[in-house]
C-alpha cells in the first residue's frame, strides 16, 4: 500500500465533503491540533508509568479527543455529525481540579521547564493556545463550525499547565518562578495560565 496519493501536489487537500487550499485557516487549525497531539505523544514517552499512570490515561484519552476535534473541523459535508460534545470538557475540568490541588502552591508566573516531560507538556500547552487562536479566527470567517472545539482547546491548555506542574512535583523538581512577576495568583483553586 502506498501512502502518497499525489492529490495534494497542487497545494490543495481533501476535506470530508470537499477540497480546499492547504493554507486555509480550517486546515491550519486542525493541523495545529495534530501538532498538539504529537507533542502530547512525546510527553507520554517521557512520563514514568509507575508514578504517572493517571496522567498517562488522561493524555491517551485527550489524544483520541483531539482526533475527534480534527475530524469535526475537516467535515464540511452537508450531513455533518460532530463527534465532540461538552462531556469531555466537563471530565477534563474535574481532572484539572485534582491536579491543581496536588501541585505546589502557585503565587507567581512560572517558566516552562523542569523535567523533560513537564517541558514537553508546556510546549503542547502553548501550541494548544495557538490552535485556540486559529479556531477563533475560523469561527469569525465560517458560520457552521463546531464551537465546542474552541471550548475544548481552552480547557486543554489549563489541563496541560496543571499536568506540567504535577510532572515536576512528582519528580521532586521545583518550578522556576518568573523573577519579575508580582504575586498574581491569590486563589490557588482557580489557577489560570497567563493570557487565559
Amino acid at each position: 500500500m502506498k501512502i502518497y496519493t499525489k492529490t495534494g501536489d497542487k497545494g490543495q487537500t481533501g476535506l470530508i465533503g470537499g477540497r480546499t487550499d492547504k493554507d486555509d485557516i480550517r486546515v491550519e487549525t486542525y493541523g495545529t491540533i495534530d501538532e498538539v497531539n504529537s507533542f502530547i505523544g512525546k510527553a507520554m514517552t517521557e512520563l514514568d508509568s509507575t508514578i504517572f499512570k493517571d496522567v498517562l490515561e488522561d493524555l491517551e484519552t485527550i489524544q483520541h479527543e483531539l482526533f475527534d476535534c480534527g475530524g469535526d473541523l475537516a467535515n464540511v459535508s452537508n450531513r455533518r455529525v460532530y463527534k465532540m460534545t461538552d462531556e469531555p470538557i466537563e471530565a477534563m475540568e474535574k481532572r484539572i481540579d485534582v491536579l491543581v490541588e496536588e501541585g505546589p502552591v502557585l503565587e507567581r508566573f512560572i517558566l516552562p521547564g523542569g523535567t523533560s516531560a513537564a517541558a514537553t507538556l508546556h510546549i503542547a500547552r502553548t501550541i494548544t493556545r495557538r490552535a485556540e487562536r486559529q479556531m477563533v479566527t475560523l469561527m469569525k470567517t465560517e458560520e457552521d463550525v463546531p464551537a465546542v472545539v474552541q471550548r475544548y482547546l481552552n480547557r486543554l491548555s489549563d489541563y496541560l499547565f496543571a499536568a506540567a506542574r504535577v510532572a515536576n512535583a512528582r519528580e521532586k523538581v521545583s518550578d522556576v518562578e518568573y523573577l519579575r512577576s508580582a504575586k498574581v495568583f491569590k486563589n490557588v483553586g482557580s489557577v489560570k495560565e497567563e493570557g487565559k
